[in-house]
């Protein structure tokens, strides 16, 4: 009898044994499948730099066509790409990598398109485009360009002393100019035509010369207006009005028109201003400070207002809760008329006031501000044409010092305008940065504090506990 049950109890628990061990490896098994068909990672770094922008998702995941990403280099080489790229293929099955070596297969490395100065292609079908580093910058820009085809050019104002896209001081667009090429779009400034005034008739002071009917280029798939500082001549401001009202897109960035300091106040351009106002956007002559103290987390002070908060526009609608900063703005009066449609896009909070009058010194007098909030940016369609514009009451949130933060958003919401104005609202989001290096610097004293936590206490500590568990057992 009790060999019977021996063998029994020892049958129950192979049986037991044999059970677990199907089930472990069914449930491993299930993980594993699992893991495979849905690769997921989880980011914890606090500037998520092991994750791909909202914009490369967007792209990625709504490809149409397959598409190939080449990496050229050296075997040794290739797990650093794959770290990054690898990202890139989970997220469609129509992205497709090519990882090749020149040296050891020059045949395949020469048909693929390969040359010395290259070691990242984007093929769609329509065109190859160059990523010139292995950053997500730069691949998304290549996939971007790759994808998009035809003409497409922005065109810069240059008649009365706009900001300039050569410009790379820190009050330049030249980084503006970067971002739009990147996104496949081509840069130029257009020159109005100029001539000498009528004899005996001078010019007004600030006012340009221009002589003659004026047009926008057709080929301008947006005209951006950066802060003209004299009036334009009413040929411009008519040509603009044609542009707009014709089908055209347009951003406007009119700055201050208050004497802010010793220097000269910007010119009205009360022909151009008039225009808006018939469109539904009256540009008001006051400076908007924020007084909430929410610029001082940005080293800002009350005449940079700092917007958090964005109504629910396209433009706007990625960046929820991401900050962007407006230097030395005028507030914005928006009403839609009978051929126009106009939307506000941000403004700031009540904590804030609009002042007619600043001293020489800078000095203001908040009880004679009138209390906001105060409308900063909006945007218009008008009606039969579709043609579209935006009106920022500031030019200075898109200048280099501006567009160059990693912590301000102004690059975003700039390139969403002008995604938005050329219809191309597939490449709305937040955009790929550049990586963060975040260096640990310690002083001596949290030097010493580590050397004693790690080296003395905790060692220490776990050889007292293990004494005093052994001494309680004894």
């Amino acid at each position: 009898m009790a060999s019977n049950f021996l063998k029994s109890r020892q049958t129950r628990y192979t049986a037991y044994a044999g059970t677990y061990i199907l089930v472990i490896l069914g449930v491993l098994g299930a993980i594993n499948f699992l893991a495979n068909r849905y690769d997921k990672s989880y980011d914890s770094t606090s500037n998520k730099q092991f994750s791909l922008s909202d914009q490369t998702e967007k792209v990625v995941k709504n490809l149409n066509r397959d598409v190939t990403i080449t990496y050229f280099d050296e075997t040794t080489r290739f797990p650093q790409a794959k770290d990054l790229l690898d990202r890139y293929s989970a997220m469609s099955p129509k992205l497709h990598l090519e990882f090749v070596d020149p040296v050891k297969k020059p045949q395949q490395a020469k048909s693929a398109g390969y040359r010395r100065d290259l070691s990242i292609l984007v093929d769609s079908g329509l065109r190859k485009e160059e990523a010139k580093s292995l950053t997500e910058e730069e691949v998304t820009g290549a996939l971007i360009r790759s994808l998009k085809s035809g003409e497409r050019n922005v065109c810069f104002v240059s008649a009365a002393n706009e900001h300039s896209i050569g410009d790379e001081a820190p009050t330049g667009y030249s980084l503006m100019k970067q971002l739009l090429e990147r996104d496949n779009y081509k840069t130029r400034e257009i020159n109005f035509k100029t001539a000498a005034p009528e004899a005996g008739k001078p010019l007004a002071i600030g006012q340009a010369p221009v002589a003659g009917a004026v047009e926008v280029p057709k080929d301008c798939l947006a005209t951006v207006v950066g802060g003209p500082q004299l009036d334009y001549p009413q040929p411009i401001v008519d040509a603009l009005k044609r542009y707009v009202e014709g089908g055209g897109h347009a951003l406007f960035l009119l700055d201050n028109v208050l004497r802010i300091g010793r220097g000269e106040p910007t010119a009205e351009n009360k022909a151009l201003t008039d225009v808006l106002s018939s469109w539904g956007v009256t540009a008001n002559k006051d400076l908007v400070l924020d007084l909430s103290g929410i610029g001082n987390m940005f080293g800002a002070g009350p005449e940079i207002p700092i917007i958090l908060a964005y109504e629910a526009s396209p433009i706007t609608r990625p960046l929820a809760r991401v900050p962007t900063a407006f230097p030395v703005p005028r507030s914005l009066d928006i009403k839609s008329g009978d051929k126009t449609k106009v939307d506000k896009l941000f403004g700031t909070t009540a904590d804030s006031i609009a002042v007619n009058e600043v001293s020489a010194s800078g000095a203001i007098d908040p009880k004679k501000g009138k209390k906001g909030p105060f409308t900063l940016g909006a945007s218009g369609t008008y009606q039969g044409t579709n043609g579209r514009f935006v009106v920022v009451g500031t030019s200075q949130w898109t200048e280099n010092r501006a567009m160059g933060s990693r912590t301000l958003g102004n690059r975003d919401l700039f390139m969403n305008m002008i995604n938005w104005l050329t219809a191309d609202e597939d490449l709305i989001s937040i955009r790929p940065k550049s990586t963060e290096d975040r260096p640990l610097t310690m002083t001596a004293q949290k030097l010493n504090l580590v050397f004693w936590l790690s080296v003395i206490i905790f060692p220490l500590g776990v050889v007292g506990f293990g004494m005093a568990t052994w001494w309680k057992r004894r």
